[in-house]
């Protein structure tokens, strides 16, 4: 289970909350095929013969057709398919299989062996609870999530409750990653229900689709886990409630219903926000903050529930060495503890206690791109090399574990692996004992290392202990007697050998479907990195992936959600559009090729007139002609990513410098002044946006390298040269990173300048192409014959400088708030 926002809520009771709805709807008998014959058995009984239509509402020719088109689906996987149930015929086949096993999600594949009838999210579900007269229970997970795998094992996978279930509900699975529509939707009304949200979610549905009932991960009985009320206990009390009156259910429900689609209206435009917002949320981060373990008081501790960036940025415009030090130290902790993979990098999800120390160990492409991120800025604004390591330690897992054949990422990999007793196990795969680390490791390594990984034999995790960097190398080495240089080349020693003991293990299942927001995170996380680290292959990652995200943009055609099998599935939401336009500006700042900044310009027209709210400003999660669900979202969060509308209001405002577009500039504003009255009460809840406020109060800086035509053929690599010295590499990255250009590009890669924008090229690409899209950057020449930096703010530029050292001054200059 986990949150959005930082909030886990397990909900293990019943009762009203606050509208006085406890009810219940009911549905049908499951169908089963893939046990090779006629008898397959049914948790939920034999469908009705004949032609008429039974308690299902499906025709016995109807039923007959749907088992015969599951059969096949599960008959297509092949011989080496391995059904994800503990419910097995004499031979190895499922006893149950039902319509998920049509489905692309990996997280509804899963389910697709559950005893549960489950139907995927669609109309046939509602018409099957129309015909029926029963309502629905929506099941809303995502593959990788451990409270997920842990109702699917107690009560999914129970033959009793499936039963009860199919009997007396219409069963939908969703995957939260494949419709963020349908989860966004009863996710608020999962958190006025109960004031708390979370994964698994557990919510009753009327016919019309209207909430009135939720509930996040129930156990399955009552007195499991200390619940008073368990799943079944839920099922048939609520089932009890509706068979008594379901007109009082569903006119409770409607009521409900209106009263979310009133909580979700817009609130009219305000005043364009301004530092006083970002002041305010600062403020408010700084009483809430842990001083002893960084990030926020108390536990569970999400990355994405302290607003490290925000702070960074505060304390280079305030002079706030308090920002600063909140920042540093939350990503110090971060750093050290065990939500970090000590031994592969990245990070896990969340952890569990106060002291970042214990996981839950699913790690997630969007967090360790946004991680990575943050990082970057912090060895920016610090000039730390730590943060730059775990940085590139970050990138590297992620380009490793997460990376396709074709160049995109998939989306996570999972909390459980297989454990050598046969059972999936929360962690197995990440956490040690003494007796395992010694197994693997010998001379100073073996002394070393657990005192300095904090590993013991009573462990943090049912007797396995969580790596985290417990002691410094001098702490260490003070107790051993060492030199810290000792200690560090044993701790070195010990990864290597533990990292390629750990690759025999069964690793944990990875969810491969890319999905387009995500990877556009990680697109300009590699992006940044290689203009900062000044590595080619962060460049060659970036360009690579781009291509395949904005191909479907240049065929001018819509672009999907994800990408499952190479195949877009689904409709791109607003922040697919967005963070995608974001990812290409970062490339076109890489590579100073023309298309990227065309195709980012683009998306946010198609941004502009599919998705915008035009009486209030802002823009609505799905574009105009998507499914109508029982409201229209208009995201006013940020959750673990930034909301569509904190990335569509940073990405006119890059835009409106990149190009000089005012009409940019216009829409970022009015985008701000949307969401004006959130961001005075609850400023916190939307960083990503006041990332945008930043950039638009600041002197944003406009900043042109310029190399002689006669330098260009002196590349480096394939023609490209990034930051510190390294080349930007192959193909798409050879337009900007010259090599003459290394001094400068230092300069920038060492400089913590949020608020700006960054074009590299020959004189004869301004005069082009580049100079076409920007043309701020036209008539800019290399003073000469040098390579020449010239740093603007709204077309007043300051003398141009060929030192980097002249260049490093200028920068250092900050409009204060």
């Amino acid at each position: 289970m986990r949150a959005g926002a930082g909030r886990v809520c397990e909900h293990a009771g019943v009762g009203s909350r606050g509208f006085g709805l406890w009810r219940c709807v009911a549905l049908a008998g499951a169908l089963s095929v893939g046990c090779g014959g006629p008898a397959c058995g049914s948790a939920g009984g034999a469908a009705g013969a004949g032609s008429a239509r039974g308690a299902t509402g499906a025709s016995a020719a109807e039923e007959a057709a749907l088992r015969a088109r599951l059969e096949a689906a599960w008959r297509a996987k092949g011989a080496g398919y391995e059904p994800r149930t503990r419910h097995r015929n004499a031979d190895g086949s499922p006893k149950y299989t039902n319509r998920l096993i049509l489905e692309a999600s990996p997280y509804l594949l899963q389910h697709a062996h559950n005893p549960v009838d489950w139907f995927p999210w669609g109309e046939e579900a509602f018409a099957r609870a129309r015909a029926t007269g029963k309502p629905v229970f929506l099941s809303v997970g995502y593959s990788t999530c451990h409270w997920c795998h842990v109702m699917e094992e107690e009560s999914f996978e129970d033959e009793e409750i499936a039963r009860f279930l199919n009997e007396h509900f219409v069963a939908i699975k969703v995957d939260r990653e494949e419709r963020a529509d349908v989860d966004s939707v009863y996710m608020t009304a999962l958190l006025s229900f109960t004031g708390g949200g979370g994964w698994p979610m557990s919510v009753w549905l009327t016919a019309e689709r209207e909430p009135f009932f939720a509930g996040t991960y129930f156990p399955p009985r009552d007195g499991v886990r200390g619940a008073r009320h368990g799943f079944l206990t839920v099922l048939r009390e609520m089932a009890k409630e509706h068979e008594a009156d379901p007109a009082a259910v569903r006119r409770d429900a409607k009521g409900f219903a209106e009263r979310m689609r009133k909580l979700a209206a817009a609130a009219p435009a305000g005043e364009l926000p301004g530092a006083s917002a970002i002041g305010g949320a600062v403020s408010a981060a700084a009483r809430r903050f842990d001083a002893v373990n960084g990030g926020m008081q108390g536990a569970p501790k999400f990355p994405s529930s302290f607003p490290v960036r925000l702070l960074l940025r505060h304390g280079r415009r305030a002079g706030d060495a308090l920002s600063l030090r909140m920042a540093v130290k939350t990503l110090d902790a971060m750093r050290a503890g065990g939500i970090r993979d000590q031994l592969g990098g990245g990070f896990h999800r969340y952890a569990t206690d106060a002291g970042w120390r214990v996981p839950h160990f699913e790690k997630m492409l969007y967090d360790n791109a946004l991680l990575a991120v943050a990082y970057l800025e912090a060895a920016q604004a610090t000039g730390e090399g730590r943060f730059a390591e775990t940085a590139r330690e970050t990138l590297d897992y992620m380009l490793r574990e997460l990376r396709g054949a074709e160049g995109v990422f998939f989306s996570a990999t999972d909390a459980d692996s297989l454990a050598p007793s046969g059972k999936r196990e929360e962690g197995w795969f990440f956490t040690w004992t003494p007796a395992e680390m010694a197994a693997v490791l010998e001379g100073d390594a073996e002394v070393a290392a657990p005192a300095f990984f904090g590993v013991t034999s009573a462990g943090q995790v049912d007797g396995r202990s969580v790596l985290a960097s417990a002691r410094t190398a001098a702490e260490v080495g003070s107790e051993l007697g060492w030199e810290a240089a000792r200690v560090e080349r044993a701790v070195e020693e010990a990864r290597r050998a533990m990292l390629a003991a750990r690759a025999k293990r069964a690793a944990p299942l990875r969810d491969e479907k890319a999905i387009v927001a995500w990877n556009a995170l990680a697109v300009s996380a590699l992006a940044r990195a290689a203009i900062v680290l000044g590595e080619a292959r962060y460049a060659e990652a970036a360009t690579k992936a781009a291509g395949v995200l904005a191909a479907e943009v240049r065929a001018d055609r819509a672009l999907p959600h994800a990408y499952v099998g190479g195949k877009g599935v689904g409709r791109g939401f607003v922040d697919d559009h967005a963070a995608l336009a974001l990812a290409l500006m970062d490339v076109f700042e890489l590579t100073a090729e023309a298309a990227w900044l065309r195709d980012a310009v683009r998306l946010m027209e198609r941004v502009e007139s599919g998705f915008a709210d035009g009486v209030n400003g802002g823009y609505f999660l799905t574009a105009e002609g998507a499914e109508a669900l029982i409201l229209r979202d208009k995201p006013a969060d940020d959750g673990p990513i930034p909301s569509g509308n904190s990335m569509a209001a940073m990405a006119w405002a890059r835009l409106a410098v990149l190009t000089g577009e005012d009409r940019y500039r216009a829409r970022a504003e009015t985008t701000l002044r949307a969401f004006a009255t959130p961001l005075e009460r609850r400023a916190g809840a939307l960083e990503a946006m006041l990332w945008a406020v930043d950039f638009a109060t600041d002197a944003a800086k406009e900043i042109v390298i310029v190399v002689p035509d006669a330098a260009s053929g002196a590349t480096a690599g394939a023609g490209g040269a990034t930051a510190g010295g390294a080349t930007a590499g192959a193909g798409g990255a050879t337009g900007a990173m010259r090599a003459g250009a290394r001094g400068m590009l230092g300069v920038l890669g060492r400089t913590f300048v949020p608020s700006s924008v960054l074009v590299v090229a020959t004189e004869a690409e301004l005069a082009g192409e580049v100079g076409k899209v920007a043309p701020w950057t036209r008539e800019k020449i290399a003073k000469g014959g040098r390579v020449t930096a010239y740093v603007c703010e709204r077309g007043a530029c300051k003398l141009p400088v060929t030192e980097p050292e002249e260049l490093a001054k200028v920068l250092a200059e900050v409009k204060a708030y």
